[in-house]
């Protein structure tokens, strides 16, 4: 019994040690809290230390917080450091926005700061709009945006746009990226719907109301406060300035391989006509010269089988000698051996 008794007595002396070391390793930032009036209990303190958050970071957070006028619990600021975020980003974001006279609350500089954005320079942008180029320099080697009015001229075209943070837009918004790509497409369609450079190069400014009335800012987490032209050129030598020549000397040149290829497949099919009916005459002649090698058998036929006589056969062949003989003297057989 003596034993047991003795094992508490050890084991009630060391949790009051710890407890007292406890109090006395926070009684510090319990003063320091007090002598700034942002009162902090002992207890929770003991808790933070327990639950493995810094007391230190966070009392200190706090009495900025309470400094500035911001009104914060240390509850919400642990939980907020449990659940990963930063609280020291939050209250600086909290104190500028409160002296900018910008509403922020708490809930929502958290959800920003979890969300993985920079609570502080989104609130610093909100208050001082920042300038951004389009295209961006980093992602485009040339750094200009490639456009083509109606009468076929090439522009090259710089851009900057002035954007102001939206701070309920900023958790699920898109970002400086989407403003970019925005921006460029309507530059690229405003100067695409002029009807000559020279509109674009007298009045740039048309471009950019143009562009800004597109309202591109929807969905992003920016508000855009305007768009500058900053550079507007026709592209240089060494370049394609004049697209629309370019396509229209392109266009004639392919019709005119295609008429070229027309003319000489209309070429082959004469060629080939022409060579048919050559071969036609061939056949016909061999028709003829076959039909007339029949004559003989069928004379000598019709003898043998008494059809005709002897003396029918000689005055048929005195008719073809009169006749060959009528057509010499007029001048037809000397055509025909020409002809022959």
């Amino acid at each position: 019994m003596n034993q047991v008794v003795m094992v508490l007595t050890i084991v009630a002396t060391i949790a009051i040690l710890v407890l007292i070391g406890l109090i006395l390793s926070v009684i510090v930032l319990w003063v320091r809290a007090w002598a700034a009036q942002a009162t902090v209990r002992i207890r929770d303190l003991i808790g933070m230390k327990l639950r493995r958050v810094p007391p230190q970071q966070l009392v200190l957070t706090y009495i900025s917080a309470v400094k500035a006028g911001i009104s914060i619990t240390t509850g919400q600021l642990e939980g907020h450091y449990l659940s990963g975020g930063n609280i020291q980003s939050v209250v600086r974001a909290l104190i500028a926005a409160d002296k900018a006279n910008i509403e922020l609350k708490f809930q929502q500089a958290a959800a920003i700061d979890l969300a993985g954005r920079n609570i502080v320079d989104a609130v610093q942008t909100s208050v001082n709009p920042k300038v951004i180029d389009c295209p961006d320099p980093v992602k485009t080697p040339t750094g200009m945006l490639d456009a083509v009015a109606k009468d076929g001229i090439r522009l090259l075209v710089k851009a900057r746009v002035t954007v102001r943070t939206n701070l309920e837009r900023l958790v699920g918004g898109a970002t400086e990226e989407t403003i970019i790509a925005r921006v460029g497409q309507g530059i690229v369609s405003a100067i695409g719907s002029m009807a000559s450079y020279k509109n674009v190069l007298e009045n740039p400014d048309a471009i950019s109301r143009k562009v800004l009335d597109s309202g591109l800012d929807a969905q992003t987490a920016f508000e855009i406060v305007s768009i500058d032209i900053a550079d507007v050129s026709v592209a240089g030598v060494g370049q394609i300035a004049n697209v629309g020549a370019k396509l229209e000397t392109d266009r004639a040149d392919a019709d005119k391989i295609m008429r070229q290829a027309e003319a000489e497949g209309r070429r082959a099919m004469a060629i080939a006509t022409e060579q048919e009916m050559r071969a036609r005459v061939q056949e016909m002649q061999a028709k003829v010269i076959e039909a007339q090698a029949q004559v003989p058998l069928a004379m000598a036929e019709a003898l043998r089988s008494g059809n005709i006589g002897v003396m029918d056969f000689y005055r048929m062949q005195n008719i073809v000698a009169d006749t060959a003989m009528r057509e010499a003297l007029s001048g037809g057989g000397e055509d025909k051996s020409e002809g022959k």
